[in-house]
């Protein structure tokens, strides 16, 4: 047995663990030889495909020149580039990059940065507003601001308060408004973080972006810090650079990792605006931003996320995001038409169904270990959430890969309709 703890596992259980050797473009391949089409990015991350050239280039050209120094009052050309850049492409006023090297971290600096603004500038607003269902990381800010359960039931003691509003389902948007208004009222509202348009953990629950634009609205209007968690809705996943895009929208403090070095590299930064900038500029010391890790900023995942960037320059990387997004419309309407597939739904390269589980819907339903057991026998890494089945590729994926896909989620719907 390994002596390895793998994170999200239950190994008594005993599943299989498969040995992962190399991986090319939208597939990973086993060490016994077995090709997987990885139809979920390897955890949402890999965009433009794996062991992509000009990412592995930067990579290796790199990791000979300098692959790692102190970032806390020093600095280098990747991270310097990598900053302007960033600041380029993203919109304004967001003017300042904070790097970090995870989406949990982004998250824990955005509400730190969120908390010290308002400390910095003497105000007694120290409260988060989430919504539910939201998932932000797994460390002990992240997953105070997440939905409280299975997940981090053994650690809610150690969690902090944090004021809850609704999600926003089809027919309810307004209900989430005025929970949010009402909320934003009381005058301990620090900020509001959200994962636009796409609640990823918690189910692949998809929102308008009207709704979105009104939160952003009701915020402002009441003062309250806007934060977007865009760790897994960036670079390109509902459709746009940014899922904000798609509902005007430019928050206080956005949230990027994950596809920020095309998925080859832990990487994220934290953008801010530069009145949460300022607050924390001073000659006091003790005004300063309190926050680093070992390995921030680090050289060589720099490199990864500006070869990266100039993919998304250089290439017609929109282009290959509307043609995949049009065909898994048309993968989703047939399996759609499937008896005991519920629910489709779709932002930009995410699509999702549910499968029907009379015992229960959720992350515990009984029939996900049922589902993982069937996709284990096809050619493809699905990993569902629960009984919410999802694809989410790489963009490089060809027809004939996403018609595996189709049907390898077909014949598990199948196969459980026909022993419930």
């Amino acid at each position: 047995m390994s002596p390895i703890w793998h994170p999200f596992t239950q190994h008594g259980l005993q599943e299989p663990i498969p040995l992962v050797a190399r991986a090319e473009g939208a597939a990973i391949h086993l060490a016994d030889g077995r090709r997987l089409i990885d139809a979920i990015s390897s955890w949402w991350v890999t965009t433009h495909g794996h062991s992509h050239p000009r990412i592995a280039k930067a990579i290796a050209e790199q990791a000979t020149k300098l692959d790692q120094v102190i970032f806390a009052g020093w600095t280098h050309e990747p991270a310097e580039n990598l900053a302007r850049d960033l600041i380029a492409l993203m919109p304004e006023p967001l003017a300042h990059v904070f790097f970090s090297d995870s989406g949990s971290t982004a998250v824990e600096v955005a509400l730190k940065m969120a908390l010290g603004f308002w400390h910095n500038r003497g105000e007694a607003r120290h409260r988060i507003l989430v919504m539910e269902h939201s998932y932000h990381g797994d460390t002990i800010g992240t997953m105070s601001v997440g939905a409280r359960g299975v997940f981090n039931r053994a650690y809610e003691k150690l969690l902090f308060d944090v004021g809850t509003v609704p999600f926003p389902a089809a027919g309810t948007e307004q209900a989430t408004l005025d929970a949010l208004d009402q909320a934003c009222r009381t005058q301990d509202i620090a900020a509001f973080i959200v994962e636009p348009l796409v609640l990823g953990a918690g189910g692949m629950l998809i929102y308008r972006p009207e709704t979105l634009r009104a939160m952003r609205d009701i915020c402002a209007h009441h003062g309250v810090l806007f934060i977007a968690d865009e760790v897994m809705t960036g670079w390109g996943r509902t459709g746009t650079l940014l899922a904000c895009e798609q509902a005007g929208v430019v928050p206080d403090i956005l949230c990027l990792a994950k596809g920020i070095t095309g998925g080859s590299l832990p990487l994220a930064v934290t953008l801010a605006t530069p009145a949460i900038f300022e607050a924390h500029w001073s000659t006091d010391p003790a005004k300063q931003f309190f926050h680093s890790s070992s390995y921030t900023a680090n050289p060589i995942a720099c490199a990864a996320a500006n070869a990266n960037l100039a993919i998304w320059r250089d290439e017609p990387v929109q282009q290959r995001i509307d043609t995949l997004a049009a065909r898994q419309a048309a993968m989703l309407a047939e399996l759609a038409a499937l008896p005991n597939l519920a629910n489709p739904r779709q932002a930009g390269t995410i699509i999702a169904l549910d499968v029907v589980d009379p015992a229960g819907t959720g992350y515990l339903s009984t029939i996900a270990p049922r589902l993982r057991e069937s996709f284990r026998g096809a050619p493809v890494l699905l990993r569902p959430l629960g009984n919410t089945v999802y694809v989410m590729p790489p963009y490089c994926i060809d027809t004939a890969d996403l018609a595996v896909l189709g049907q390898a989620i077909a014949d598990a719907a199948e196969s459980i309709r026909e022993n419930p």
